[in-house]
């Protein structure tokens, strides 16, 4: 059966459908870029409090700015915004569950007035962002705005139709200041650290370009909140649509598959409302660094801490790796003896018992996690999650020999061949220099340089320069390239117990 508003009620009874009555829905939220973790995070969490009874006025209206989102536009309008959510428990049993919070999606690309009134209109309170970093329009060295975008620069014209969400959410506000009504809040929700304040800097630095005496006032009137955002969420497959019809009996042209655990801390600092997000499980917090760098350091660098070592030894999913002792303990022994002493207090998490989950969310082998995914993009992420676990050890005399393996072991992944002799598809917007640089660090190579890679100071800074490092580094690559990664692990792992 298909997916749609008149079906609801026809639907087999072990798919849970929306309680509350969706003619009702009014919309409070405006979101950019519906994907899969939107739909898997903030929409489930505003569904469950719809299937309270409450929020009812605070449904999401979901905005398409990419040439490819008119699919999911399409989808949207097919399926009367409607999706299927599906948890992947770990003994491998499925629950599945319709959700009903969005209630309308608009394509701005083909009418980006409707999106701009949206946004303008008093029943909004927020507009909410998950368009991955790329979407902030930063420099990923400086972390400046860049206002040589073409779009950019398209939409900071007189008169025109805006391309982008800065273009369209600064129009929105302008509107909203002249007609009296109060600014909405804009709430990032993307896996960036200190999103909030990412957000208000790329948008503060647009909006200063467009009208910097506007700039002003929306620097002290428009709250963006950080917000640490935690479920994985992979990329729904064929495999996955039909499974969900043959279990579940519906057809559904884009659900959402992802694991049972959900975390979402968020700073309670709105402008003009929000739903009760703390009735169903949201941390409303004062500050939320402390939990972001728990995640980063812990969960992400983890992920890095599984990937390269473990692709390199042949697995190819973060179950495999997960399910394997030696890896499991190292990464654990990395959260424990490395991480751990690099965080601040914790109020209402058990440590402990956090780590344990994490390693329980990696060896989950239904929701089959890629390595790949997990290697992509490493030199935007190896810096912000482990680098500074090690620098913060390197001044506080703390353990760094695990750290710099996983550094290590990034470096004998650049170099683009696995174990077995297989090639590696390097994804990393800065490819083309770290595997020339990876490159010179193979033994015997005719321009040999064991530090090549880490000579690169726009990615790691000084810590060529750091004795200690450079040793526990180097031991760490000889170690790879003399032995391979399952060895090099388990002699880290040998030289802690000793």
């Amino acid at each position: 059966m298909k997916l749609t508003q008149a079906a609801l009620a026809e639907l087999p009874q072990q798919l849970a459908v929306p309680s509350y009555d969706r003619s009702q829905l009014r919309t409070g939220i405006v979101h950019f870029g519906v994907g899969g973790f939107h739909r898997a995070h903030q929409a489930m969490y505003l569904d469950r409090l719809m299937n309270q009874g409450k929020a009812l006025d605070w449904a999401i209206c979901g905005v398409g700015v990419l040439p490819h989102d008119e699919n999911m536009a399409q989808v949207m309008q097919r399926q009367d915004c409607l999706y299927t959510l599906v948890l992947k428990n770990p003994d491998g049993s499925r629950e599945a569950r319709v959700i009903g919070s969005i209630a309308e999606y608009l394509f701005a690309p083909a009418d980006p007035e409707a999106v701009i009134e949206k946004m303008a209109s008093p029943e909004v309170r927020i507009v909410s962002l998950t368009v991955t970093e790329g979407g902030y329009n930063f420099h990923h060295v400086t972390g400046e705005f860049n206002a040589e975008n073409p779009d950019v620069q398209h939409d900071l014209q007189p008169g025109a139709a805006p391309k982008t969400s800065f273009g369209l959410v600064i129009e929105a506000l302008i509107r909203r200041r002249e007609r009296g009504v109060p600014p909405f809040t804009v709430m990032s929700c993307d896996n960036i650290q200190g999103n909030g304040d990412v957000a208000k800097k790329m948008f503060g630095a647009y909006a200063a370009l467009k009208d910097p005496a506007f700039a002003e006032w929306m620097a002290t009137e428009v709250p963006f909140p950080n917000s640490m955002v935690d479920r994985i969420t992979p990329v729904t497959t064929d495999e996955d649509r039909a499974n969900i019809a043959e279990e579940f009996g519906v057809e559904d042209e884009w659900p959402v598959v992802c694991e049972p655990f959900a975390q979402w801390v968020l700073e309670d600092h709105f402008s003009d409302g929000r739903p009760s997000y703390q009735d169903v499980g949201v941390q409303l917090v004062e500050d939320v660094e402390p939990y972001e760098l728990m995640k980063l350091r812990l969960l992400n660098a983890s992920h890095q801490g599984q990937c390269y070592f473990g692709y390199l030894a042949g697995y190819r999913y973060a179950h495999e790796v997960c399910q394997d002792p030696l890896f499991a303990d190292f990464l654990m022994d990395y959260m424990d003896l490395e991480a751990t002493p690099t965080l601040a207090p914790l109020p209402g998490v058990d440590l402990p018992a956090y780590k344990r989950t994490l390693i329980e969310r990696f060896s989950n082998e239904y929701v089959r996690d890629t390595l790949a995914r997990l290697c992509a993009e490493s030199s935007d992420r190896i810096p912000k999650w482990l680098l500074p676990v090690v620098r913060i050890n390197l001044d506080n005399g703390g353990e760094i020999s695990r750290s710099a393996a996983i550094v290590a072991s990034w470096a004998r992944y650049a170099e683009g061949i696995d174990e077995a002799g297989e090639p590696i598809t390097i994804v990393d917007q800065l490819r083309d220099e770290l595997m020339a640089a990876a490159a010179r660090q193979v033994p015997d190579s005719p321009d040999g340089d064991k530090l090549a890679f880490i000579a690169n100071r726009a990615v790691f800074g000084d810590l060529i320069d750091n004795e200690r490092f450079v040793a526990a580094y180097s031991t760490a690559l000889d170690d790879l390239h003399r032995v391979g990664s399952r060895a090099t692990v388990q002699s880290l792992q040998t030289a802690a117990q000793g």
